[in-house]
């Protein structure tokens, strides 16, 4: 099993959402079929950016940093080489 972090954006206003999962493909579904109070009043999201960690520790660690981030950083993230949303996409 794996563990990751996953950034989504709000096609509605840009507003971009930080959180963790062993499987964010599934957790974006919920987020757009409104399984999520936090995240339902912005829907659609697209999943942008997703990062593997080596345990469910780190993950939390890393996803507690995340949420400290700013929006300038996201996109860098988002176009560095630990975003790892291509390699699940791809077929």
């Amino acid at each position: 099993m794996g563990w990751y972090v996953y950034i989504i954006q709000s096609e509605k206003d840009g507003v971009f959402y930080k959180g963790s999962s062993s499987d964010p493909l599934r957790r974006l579904e919920e987020h757009n079929a409104g399984m999520s109070h936090y995240t339902s009043g912005r829907m659609p999201w697209v999943l942008v950016y997703v990062e593997e960690l080596p345990s469910k520790k780190e993950m939390l660690i890393r996803e507690r940093k995340l949420k400290r981030g700013n929006s300038a950083y996201f996109s860098q993230l988002i176009l560095s080489d630990k975003n790892i949303l291509k390699t699940l996409t791809s077929d």
